[in-house]
């Protein structure tokens, strides 16, 4: 199957990617990391204006109506420029919203369609990666719901006006619509070693609105596709560090020869060059497959393993190769391990997820599942209730 992007996917690739080619120079994240800014706000504005904030929110809310793999195509461009702005925790945050919170659809995304309002979202609660575990709890009073607990390092949790986060319902994890200012919710500041706003979201006795639960199947549509935007930031990042690097060692020499002529650096550049196309190749698959409307969950936690997986062969390698000036914070290079360990770690880490889909084969080992039905979209494929929880 050819998954090469069309060539409106491809103009929207090579916009982004002058984008932020031009925001993102060495020296403007470098000021960046000194700053306090919480995220790139300039070139935020600069995606408001081109549209690229929307690209798969409907477009009978002001977005562009366009699939993950357009939006594939931008997240790629924005990893490998290392562009510290909300492109998919906004837009999907919004989308979710529109398919599974009608009522309150109408005027949250006119907010964010035009940029007014700043949607952010995690779903890191579910994982067990670094300790993290789903605190967040709903209990039902009479019409409305209360919400107590802990989200930890939400993104931009202080800088946005909502957040959509996983809590537990009557046992099950749903997703939930917070207001950050609403009475009740207190929020501890910090910052990414990737130099991007984080904060705790601590909720006690926090009242929402019955509407602000999104229906269930919310948790379902979006794990896959959070998935894939982390693959597709992971992708870029990888790719550009290769790149880096192998422009790195065609210039370095060392015994009268560049470096990369030395069979052993050679080889650790192919193995790079491996674990970046395989993951494009089930990247691809998968956008595909959620913009078919075909199942897609073990596709989406194999993409997981393989991005966490290229954050750590290509990130090691090229620290590596590049010897002290790795570990120079004044070169750009440490800027791109520092994006990978925050992506690897961001819905759990590969043997996460590797446990994940390990789980799913073995609940869905009917001889066949794959090759004998015209494509898996059965609910076999689809759930991801067995594995929303950790």
């Amino acid at each position: 199957m050819d998954f090469a992007y069309t060539e409106d996917q491809q103009a929207f690739a090579d916009s982004a990617r002058a984008l932020f080619a031009d925001a993102c120079t060495d020296d403007a994240l470098r000021a960046h990391d000194a700053g306090s800014e919480p995220f790139m706000q300039a070139l935020w504005r600069q995606c408001v204006d081109t549209g690229l904030h929307g690209m798969v929110i409907d477009e009978a809310h002001g977005g562009l109506g366009l699939g993950m793999t357009d939006l594939m195509a931008v997240l790629e461009q924005q990893g490998q420029a290392l562009a510290l702005v909300p492109l998919a925790e906004h837009q999907l945050a919004a989308q979710a919203v529109a398919l599974f919170a009608p009522e309150l659809a109408p005027s949250l995304l006119a907010g964010a369609a035009s940029g007014e309002t700043l949607l952010t979202l995690s779903l890191d609660g579910l994982r067990a990666a670094r300790g993290l575990a789903l605190t967040l709890t709903l209990t039902r009073d009479g019409e409305s719901l209360m919400l107590s607990g802990k989200a930890a390092a939400v993104p931009l949790a202080a800088q946005s006006n909502q957040l959509l986060l996983p809590a537990l319902l009557d046992g099950q994890p749903r997703l939930v619509l917070v207001d950050a200012k609403a009475a009740g919710i207190r929020l501890d500041a910090g910052r990414s070693q990737h130099h991007l706003a984080l904060a705790d979201v601590h909720a006690s006795g926090v009242r929402l609105e019955a509407s602000a639960l999104l229906g269930e199947g919310a948790l379902q549509w979006l794990q896959p596709r959070w998935l894939a935007a982390i693959g597709a930031l992971q992708l870029g990042v990888s790719a550009g560090q290769l790149a880096r690097t192998v422009d790195y060692i065609s210039q370095r020499k060392q015994f009268g020869r560049v470096i990369g002529s030395f069979q052993l650096v050679a080889g650790q550049m192919a193995d790079g060059k491996i674990a970046v196309e395989a993951l494009r190749s089930a990247l691809s698959q998968l956008v595909y497959r959620l913009d078919a409307g075909l199942g897609a969950l073990p596709q989406a936690l194999a993409v997981k393993v393989l991005a966490a997986q290229a954050a750590h062969l290509v990130g090691h390698k090229a620290q590596h190769v590049h010897g002290g000036m790795g570990v120079d914070v004044t070169y750009p290079i440490h800027r791109c391990l520092y994006w990978s360990r925050a992506l690897a770690f961001t819905h759990g880490g590969a043997e996460q997820a590797l446990a994940d889909l390990g789980d799913w084969i073995a609940e869905h080992d009917e001889l066949g599942w794959k090759y004998d039905r015209p494509e898996d979209t059965g609910p076999a494929n689809t759930t991801g209730a067995p594995h929303a929880l950790r």
